[in-house]
């Protein structure tokens, strides 16, 4: 069982960066790809970002490639995604996930998710 808890989203003009973090609880932390997803309003849920279980593999949605940066801390059970030359379009309810096995882009195999930090951009 793995319980995870978001923190850092906000509200940032566009152009601005933040930093999103995800604290994990539970010991198999290091056991567990971690991922980013967000939702819009009216959108279904979208994969962001992806980092394997060592952190030596990332993958990310085609749309933050170049803008947004996924790493983890196993020491301190944490993911971060660094975010930066953000876009209106980035505005979404951000979620932290976690799937034992390999990184994938659809949600429902992801197994267990934080509750959701909002991040607004504006224009």
């Amino acid at each position: 069982q793995v319980q995870l808890v978001e923190s850092g989203g906000g509200l940032v003009q566009a152009g601005g960066s933040l930093r999103l973090s995800c604290a994990a609880s539970g010991r198999t932390f290091s056991s567990y790809a971690m991922g980013w997803f967000r939702q819009a309003p009216g959108k279904e849920r979208e994969f962001v970002a992806g980092v394997s279980v060592s952190g030596g593999s990332t993958h990310y949605a085609d749309s933050v490639k170049g803008r947004f940066t996924i790493s983890r801390d196993n020491a301190k059970n944490t993911v971060y995604l660094q975010m930066n030359s953000l876009k209106p379009d980035d505005t979404a309810v951000y979620y932290c996930a976690a799937r034992a096995g390999i990184i994938v882009v659809i949600s429902t195999r992801w197994n267990y998710w934080g509750q959701g930090t909002q991040v607004t951009v504006s224009s």
